[in-house]
């Protein structure tokens, strides 16, 4: 079959490619020659037509969307794009699993990755959580153990349940969400069909100053849903991008799913004197206490043209803040300040948000110029340095974030509070018999084939502190028996 296409093939530099099909050879059966250019380019840029994958986070699908403002809450920030009813922003989301590799399964159990990207006038805000509102660690010096127990181990190269418990028993901030993890909502249904959470605490600083503490809920408008462990097993085997194909097609059929954006908001005094730490990242905060309030609605209408330019190379950092909105004290938000940038100038290049998915629809001045892949005119000959008196960019006090007080003695400390147990047992007793009955049921069936009944016992001392009946049914299904 022939067709009418006037595109020629060209070389990456543009010059039109003659013979496509069989390679420069000394004669009919070669060898082939080293002036074969098209051949070498072809070939060495398919070795290098993957970029490292993310250590976590790397299997993942995105949408593109708009943020609509619904409720005005300048009172509290000055970023301009949630100022007034109405406000449109373009952003870019990208789903994900936390442990699993770029080839894993959609439907296992494991956290996701809820990364948003919002494009203001203001510079790109990058809102970088998960769908749990809680995480497993709260310090960021925990992170690269916590993260290699979920990953293979180094000899076998299979996953390792003993290494995973074992973290676990001996890290008792992580029962909160390790008990989400194990419930009905470690599994969505789909990506459309679960919450998203900032899950840090971060700052809203307003127009005279002013600042407040606050936390981000998006609910979903489709509802949320679960799926049974055996559906979740089957389709790992069936169709293990199942997520990723639903999610592309309800956007390409014009089912658009929305989320509602909610927030609390804490005044800063607050900090000092609330229950739990309300920068520990293991613990929420009482919606009794602050309830939610509605700022927008998110609306992906939009697939890729493109998953590698897009989704792959997307970089989401929890540092890419806008003039409104700052960092807290949290400690694992201040390590991933740095963390995330970094994996993007390794996984991508110092120069990611040159990109057109990364790009910010603001105007860039900076004085960063050269390195690889720098996709731009490299600031031709303006100014590159700063303070100047030639006319470049300069500083905008205005800008500064909102200063706060800190006090104490520089050393590697915890935090202050250290109960673990009070907000995973409430959440145990909120669950109905027969999610109580599954969640258990998971966490035996995870702890089943750890050999160590040591880490196991350790470990259900954890279930027992946060309820008694919590410890007492997993020690029963695991055939232990534990002292009352």
């Amino acid at each position: 079959m022939t067709t009418n296409n006037n595109n020629k093939l060209t070389t990456s530099w543009g010059a039109p490619v003659g013979d496509n099909q069989n390679s420069m050879t000394a004669g009919s059966r070669g060898p082939s020659l080293l002036q074969d250019v098209h051949l070498l380019e072809k070939l060495a840029h398919f070795n290098r037509e993957r970029v490292p994958e993310r250590v976590v986070h790397a299997k993942g699908a995105g949408a593109h969307g708009y943020f609509e403002v619904t409720n005005d809450l300048s009172q509290y920030t000055k970023a301009s794009f949630l100022s007034g009813v109405g406000k449109r922003t373009p952003m870019f989301i990208r789903f994900s699993t936390v442990a699993g590799e770029s080839g894993s399964s959609d439907t296992v159990r494991d956290p996701r990755g809820f990364a948003v990207k919002f494009y203001t006038e203001e510079g790109n805000y990058d809102l970088v959580g998960n769908n749990t509102p809680v995480f497993f660690i709260r310090d960021a010096i925990k992170f690269p153990d916590f993260i290699h127990t979920q990953k293979r181990h180094p000899q076998t190269h299979l996953k390792n349940p003993n290494a995973v418990w074992d973290f676990w028993s001996l890290s008792p901030e992580s029962l909160h969400q390790v008990t989400i993890l194990m419930s009905d909502r470690g599994i969505p249904a789909t990506l459309r069909h679960m919450h998203g959470f900032g899950s840090h605490t971060f700052k809203w600083v307003n127009a005279e100053g002013a600042a407040v503490w606050v936390k981000y809920h998006f609910k979903t408008e489709q509802g949320v849903k679960n799926l049974d462990i055996k559906l979740a097993a089957q389709l790992a085997a069936d169709n293990p991008d199942y997520h990723t194909e639903d999610l592309f097609n309800a956007i390409d059929k014009g089912d658009f799913p929305a989320w509602r954006l909610h927030v609390q908001i804490m005044p800063v005094e607050d900090a000092d004197t609330y229950r739990f730490d309300p920068f520990d990242v293991t613990k929420v905060w009482s919606q009794k206490d602050y309830p939610l309030i509605e700022v927008g609605r998110m609306m992906l209408d939009r697939n890729p043209e493109n998953y590698f330019a897009e989704v792959e190379q997307a970089t989401f950092s929890p540092g890419s803040f806008v003039p409104g909105i700052e960092a807290s004290p949290d400690k694992m938000l201040q390590g991933r300040l740095f963390a995330y940038g970094d994996a993007h100038r390794y996984r991508v290049g110092a120069n990611h948000n040159h990109l057109p998915i990364n790009r910010p629809i603001a105007e860039v001045n900076n004085n960063q110029r050269d390195g690889a892949m720098n996709a731009t005119n490299n600031g031709g000959g303006s100014v590159y340095y700063e303070p100047n008196s030639s006319g470049g960019a300069t500083e905008s006090p205005q800008h500064k974030p909102a200063a706060f007080e800190v006090s104490g003695q520089a050393d590697s400390v915890p935090y202050d509070h250290d109960d673990h147990y009070t907000q995973p047992g409430d959440l145990y007793r909120l669950l109905s018999e027969e999610e109580r009955a599954r969640l258990v049921r998971n966490i035996v069936g995870a702890m089943t084939p750890v050999q160590s009944d040591e880490i196991k016992l350790r470990q259900i001392g954890h279930f027992y502190k946060a309820d008694p009946e919590f410890g007492r049914r997993i020690a029963e299904g695991l055939g232990l028996s534990v002292a009352e």
